[in-house]
């Protein structure tokens, strides 16, 4: 009959914003660190190229010193240390690999390194062992002095990259603590902000039950995704009340329904148990037949119901002729008092359950025999896309303003509970029941007679 909240209550409890905080800001943290060590990788090896290009041009500044130095094709013997790096030791060097000329602690040395013919790389010589430590930076370059062509080699075993490693060291030992802390913290605070409405949302959802569904969740007021959540919880609580409400009036007035024919029935038996030699027995079982027939009508009305709260209506459906169907429900009509014309194009049919259908059709028909003066009509028409079926009856008529309410469940607009008309009111809202689970409508105007006219249009 309705939707049960007991599982969204249930969501609502167990999804607690601060495992959410949790959470968040442990991926957070995590993001964080990586995009931090990220970043620390690719400054360590920007700045370990950089440390490189300087020591580099360093060495080639130092070469062209010596190149300076040098009187004509002589150079000073010892060559003049570099004023940028202490460290850089340097040789000049003939075609043929000669040493003309060295620093003080490469003096009287063979060729430390050597630069092959085209190539820029120098290559290091037996020599370097035992003077020049293993890992050292070195530049070649190619030059003429004083018109002689010459080699100038300049190394160093500067500690430049070793300042950048333990430098990138600390970094990593102290800034990335301290900044995942100071991220997890940003992050935990900005998230308990934002989640400080999902907490108050989560607190009012657990006060409300089923038994109330008035309350509503505290709506921020923001355009976010926060916001939309509560608009659309709010949303849902209505319609949980809405459908409540009608499933409480729903039973309401069934067991009103089913509390009179049973209360008439009791209450004849019991008079004529009270007097079983005088009491009218067959009057009695007659009246106990009608009421039972009105009992069984109403459990059949209300199974149909619940057949189409759970979506079970229009199931097993085949081709169905409308002419044989409204020509079948005119005649099993009790009416003699009225005139029932049926008017349907051959080969007038559409595809739907055939009970249903019939059940849809009847209960229009009944409720026009019901009210009509003189005269019933039932027309059928339609196009490629359609079928349309209009019940006409010279009745009083619906006000507009009923037209729709007349579909609820247990509405009659006499609002009399004495059962003259032999109405329930649920006719009309099982048609609209079942003309909503095949797809089509039925729309209430008024009749060229002055009564109702009922118009049902089905898909083909």
């Amino acid at each position: 009959m309705t939707e049960h909240p007991r599982g969204w209550y249930r969501l609502a409890r167990t999804a607690h914003p601060r495992s959410v905080r949790t959470r968040v800001t442990f991926l957070a943290g995590i993001a964080l660190t990586a995009a931090v060590m990220l970043g620390l990788v690719v400054m360590y090896l920007l700045q370990v190229d950089q440390a490189k290009r300087t020591i580099a041009d360093q060495l080639r500044t130092y070469a062209v010193q010596i190149e300076q130095s040098a009187t004509g094709p002589i150079f000073p013997r010892p060559l003049p240390p570099s004023v940028l790096d202490a460290q850089a030791q340097a040789q000049v060097l003939a075609p043929d690999g000669t040493v003309l000329a060295a620093t003080r602690d490469l003096d009287g040395r063979s060729a430390v390194f050597s630069l092959p013919p085209g190539s820029t790389a120098p290559v290091r010589q037996e020599a370097a062992d035992g003077i020049l430590p293993a890992e050292v930076s070195v530049v070649g370059e190619r030059t003429t002095v004083g018109g002689r062509p010459v080699t100038v080699v300049t190394v160093t075993s500067t500690n430049q990259r070793d300042q950048v490693d333990e430098t990138f060291a600390r970094l990593l030992v102290i800034g990335v603590p301290a900044t995942l802390l100071l991220a997890c913290g940003t992050v935990w605070w900005v998230v308990g902000r934002a989640l400080r409405p999902v907490e108050q949302i989560r607190r009012t959802v657990t006060a409300i039950t089923a038994a109330d569904l008035s309350q509503r969740v505290p709506e921020p007021g923001t355009d976010d995704e926060i916001g939309h959540l509560a608009r659309t919880m709010n949303h849902m609580l209505a319609r949980l009340d809405d459908s409540a409400a009608r499933q409480r009036r729903f039973v309401a007035d069934a067991s009103h329904e089913l509390r009179s024919p049973l209360t008439a029935i009791r209450t004849g038996l019991e008079v004529g148990l009270a007097h079983p030699a005088r009491a009218p027995w067959p009057d009695i079982a007659t009246r106990a037949v009608r009421q039972t027939g009105r009992l069984e009508e109403l459990i059949s009305q209300l199974l149909t119901l619940a057949r189409a709260d759970v979506g079970q209506l229009a199931a097993g459906q085949e081709t169905v002729d409308l002419g044989a169907l409204l020509a079948e429900i005119r005649a099993t009509t009790t009416a003699p008092h009225l005139r029932i014309d049926v008017s349907v194009p051959p080969d007038t049919s559409v595809t739907g359950n055939p009970e249903d259908l019939a059940r849809l059709f009847r209960n229009l028909v009944d409720n026009a025999v019901r009210h009509a003066g003189s005269r019933v009509s039932l027309t059928a028409g339609g196009d490629a896309g359609s079928v349309r079926v209009e019940i006409s009856d010279d009745g009083p008529g619906i006000p507009a303003k009923e037209r729709e309410r007349v579909f609820d469940r247990f509405v009659r607009l006499d609002a009399s509970r004495g059962r003259t008309s032999g109405s329930t009111g649920l006719g009309l809202a099982i048609a609209k029941e079942i003309a909503t689970a095949h797809g089509a409508t039925i729309v209430l105007t008024e009749a060229n007679t002055g009564g109702v006219r009922a118009v049902v249009t089905l898909p083909r």
